[in-house]
């Protein structure tokens, strides 16, 4: 039942007291009572114009016979009511539902509270969900999806889970839907309402504050749409609130995305390995101010191996073909979720040591009238879920031929997130690898350079590669007044040399190009490096990509200086993005700074640069990972 007051006046502020919404317009008040978690909602006659979830942890002050304020969460609201007796009336409904005992629903026997809280207010800044949008991969792919299924969608009731802004919501009704259900649980759906009735779509999506286990909509859906993938597919456990919504969904319904493919890979990474192991080494010292930390190094040493490594790499490094497995979400159970074993055989392509199991998924939008795949492999463009790699804590060595076998069990947890159990040896060999993860604490260690590739890939001499693509006019040039016809110049006064054939690096201060050392001219400056992309992949870049600094990509307005990112589980701290400038052997790319602390809490904080790029093609037809697995790899097959 929905308690109606008129002539409500409100404004809303922020934490730190500054006025973000005004309105003097006196509107009308619904207060809806039915739900879980009890809503509140403005109209300005039929138009929905703004509304909140009313939230059990709410603190309440009356001011004036006629005026109150409501906190909740970050945002305080003042209201002014047209008589004492509405006044009275708003009171006794918020007085009773601050005191009334939350019934449990599924998230909350799933979840700590203290969890809940910090993922929801991750997800309720607007820079989380810019971080979010502005992958290009991700936001692209699914608005391509919807569009070219749009008979699945014409005339069609959709529900959009955790809608955030309510990005996926439009591109519904671009599609041709009818209604859409937006449910939000954070208070991005407050944002999210404005948007709607700024792009005048109040008549055709409605926001649904509270959680998808909770809330209430009035009809069956024929579409469900999400983005509920985190790192390694399962992070956050958000797919289980996508399959919980299927209790809507009419049959023969469809769910975008339609299945997930969760790929693992055996990898050889030396370099990785030595450097999680030396980290440990700071607890080696007998004598650190006169006390010894040797008894802690063990410890210190089970910490570092606990954490999935968050990055990308180069796909020669994976020994095997992946295996993998698939989740159909329109028949999955959400209680399917809770443990995953998932059986490993692989025989090896190439010799070497395996490191650990390498992971990354696509997802499936399987409509009436194609097919799309959005894919987080290595061989694709990067988007913000990375790839995730899980060491060994003993390496396993292996030959050509042999047959590795093993486990990988994930198990979720109260936070979230899931434990992962790793277990592979060589068949016959009697001897086994194991290994123990945290996926709800990885290591973010994307630093924004191209993955190297791994050592022992070249067949062929690269000098001589390099010298034979170089036209012959450019290998003669002057060394002091002298010719060298090796094409290498020595710089005078320093002896050192450079490569005169290549396009100075280039970097961008302000708006303003400088084609200067970076070494020299600014030490601050991240380094710079050549990115000519993966084998395969044109590396032109569209000609919009070419602007100034702090100039966002995809939609060419200005970057924050600085602001908080929400990286599907971690804070992040954005740094200023310079984008790619054409040369004549590939693109200049500078990339990122990068560094970690853990802060008190166990929050990882860390400063990166995201580069979000674009090939010719969003998504294709064929499975990427699959088509990937099957090709020849020189090097690394």
């Amino acid at each position: 039942m929905a308690l109606v007051f008129d002539s409500v006046k409100f404004c809303t502020f922020t934490n730190e007291g500054d006025v973000c919404r005004q309105n003097d317009t006196p509107l009308r008040l619904e207060v809806n009572t039915d739900d879980r978690a009890p809503s509140l909602r403005f109209f300005n006659g039929s138009q929905a114009v703004f509304g909140f979830s009313l939230e059990y942890s709410i603190d309440y002050c009356r001011i004036s016979k006629n005026g109150c304020i409501l906190k909740v969460n970050e945002d305080s609201y003042l209201f002014q009511f047209s008589s004492q007796h509405d006044n009275d009336r708003f009171e006794s409904i918020v007085r009773k539902v601050s005191t009334v005992k939350r019934k449990k629903s599924v998230f909350t026997d799933r979840t700590d509270a203290a969890s809940a809280e910090q993922y929801f207010q991750f997800y309720g800044y607007l820079s989380q969900q810019q971080n979010m949008m502005q992958d290009y991969i991700r936001t692209s792919t699914y608005q391509k999806a919807m569009l070219q299924n749009h008979e699945d969608f014409r005339d069609k009731v959709v529900l959009d889970v955790g809608a955030g802004t309510g990005i996926l919501s439009f591109f519904a009704i671009q599609a041709g839907a009818r209604k859409v259900y937006a449910i939000e649980a954070s208070s991005m759906a407050t944002h999210a309402e404005v948007l709607i009735h700024s792009n005048k779509l109040s008549g055709r999506v409605q926001i649904v504050p509270g959680m998808v286990e909770e809330a209430t909509i009035p009809e069956q859906v024929d579409v469900i749409i999400s983005e509920p993938m985190g790192y390694m597919l399962l992070n956050e456990r958000m797919l289980e609130s996508y399959l919980h919504a299927k209790k809507w969904l009419r049959p023969g319904g469809r769910m975008y995305p339609s299945q997930g493919d969760l790929h693992i890979a055996p990898f050889c990474d030396e370099a990785l390995y030595m450097e999680q192991f030396t980290k440990a080494n700071f607890w080696y010292q007998q004598s650190f101010h006169g006390i010894d930390l040797s008894s802690l190094r063990n410890a210190a040493l089970q910490e570092c191996f606990r954490q999935p490594i968050v990055d990308t790499f180069d796909v020669r490094i994976c020994l095997a073909r992946s295996v993998k497995y698939t989740l159909d979400f329109e028949k999955t159970s959400e209680f399917d979720l809770h443990r995953i074993e998932i059986p490993l055989t692989y025989t090896v392509a190439t010799s070497g040591t395996v490191h650990g199991l390498a992971f990354w998924f696509d997802v499936a939008f399987i409509g009436s009238m194609t097919t799309i795949y959005l894919s987080t492999a290595p061989t694709q463009p990067l988007t913000h879920w990375y790839q995730v790699r899980c060491l060994l804590q003993t390496p396993v060595f292996v030959k050509a031929g042999q047959v590795l076998s093993g486990k990988a069990v994930l198990t979720c947890n109260k936070r979230q997130s899931y434990d992962i159990d790793l277990e592979l040896g060589v068949q016959g060999s009697g001897a086994v690898s194991t290994n123990r993860l945290d996926l709800k604490n990885p290591f973010f260690r994307y630093t924004g350079a191209t993955p190297s590739a791994p050592p022992g890939c070249d067949t062929t001499s690269p000098s001589d590669n390099y010298w034979n693509q170089v036209a012959p006019d450019q290998q003669t040039v002057s060394i002091n007044g002298s010719v060298d016809s090796n094409g290498i110049q020595n710089t005078a006064g320093t002896g050192g040399v450079v490569q005169s054939n290549l396009v100075p690096l280039v970097y961008y201060v302000g708006t303003k190009v400088n084609n200067t050392n970076q070494s020299q001219a600014n030490p601050s400056q991240p380094s710079a490096s050549l990115a000519a992309g993966h084998a395969g992949q044109s590396t032109h870049l569209p000609s919009h990509m070419y602007r100034g600094a702090n100039t966002d990509p995809i939609s060419h307005s200005a970057v924050m200086a600085s602001g908080t990112s929400q990286l599907h589980g971690g804070q992040v701290g954005l740094s200023q993005r310079t984008l790619p400038v054409a040369s004549s052997v590939g693109l200049a790319m500078t990339s990122t700074q990068f560094t970690q602390s853990n802060s008190i809490g166990g929050a990882n904080q860390y400063t990166v640069t995201n580069h979000y790029l674009p090939s010719n093609g969003v998504a294709g037809q064929q499975m990427p990972s699959n088509v990937m697995m099957q090709g020849h790899h020189t090097g690394g097959f």
